[in-house]
C-alpha cells in the first residue's frame, strides 16, 4: 500500500462527496493512513497566511479517531505553515480510497501553538445525534491538549 495513489472523499452528513482529491499512502498502520497531497486550488488567504497550490500536505486519518490531521508545508522552502484538523467521523480506509464525513468543527494550530476553533456556528447548525455531537467534541478535546502538548496527534 505504501506508495500508492488514493483518493480521498470527503462526505456531508447526506453522504454525498463535497471535494475529492488524491494523495500518495506514505505510511499505514491497523488505524492509521499517512498520506503525501498537494493543495489543488488556486492561491487563497486562511488564516493570515496564504495557502498556495501545491502546497504539501501530509494528511493522518484515523479509522478510530473522530478527526483526521494536515501538516501543511510552503510549496517554495518546504516550511511549516501550521496544522489543521477536521473534525469528523472515523476514516473508512480500502486499497484505493479514504473517505470520512465531515462534521464541520475545525481547529486550525499555527508553528507558534496558537489555536484557533473554526466553524462552529455550522457544527451547531448540524442536526447530529447526541452521541455524536459529543464525540465530535471529545475529539476537539483531545486534539486542543495533543497540540498544546506541542505535538500533533499521532
Amino acid at each position: 500500500m505504501i506508495g500508492c495513489e488514493i483518493t480521498v472523499f470527503k462526505r456531508n452528513l447526506a453522504g454525498e462527496v463535497t471535494w475529492q482529491y488524491h494523495g500518495t499512502i506514505l505510511h499505514s498502520e491497523a488505524n492509521t493512513a499517512v498520506l503525501e497531497a498537494f493543495f489543488n486550488r488556486p492561491d487563497q488567504f486562511f488564516q493570515n497566511f496564504l495557502l498556495n497550490e501545491n502546497d504539501r500536505f501530509i494528511e493522518t486519518f484515523y479509522t478510530d479517531r473522530w478527526y483526521n490531521t494536515y501538516e501543511i508545508h510552503d510549496c517554495d522552502d518546504g516550511k511549516i505553515k501550521g496544522w489543521y484538523a477536521n473534525i469528523g467521523t472515523p476514516a473508512e480506509v480500502s486499497a484505493d480510497s479514504i473517505s470520512y464525513v465531515d462534521l464541520a468543527l475545525d481547529l486550525w494550530v499555527t508553528p507558534t501553538g496558537s489555536q484557533t476553533v473554526l466553524d462552529e456556528d455550522e457544527f451547531t447548525g448540524l442536526h447530529l445525534d447526541p452521541e455524536m455531537r459529543e464525540k465530535a467534541l471529545t475529539a476537539l478535546t483531545e486534539l486542543k491538549i495533543a497540540f498544546k502538548r506541542k505535538r500533533p496527534p499521532g
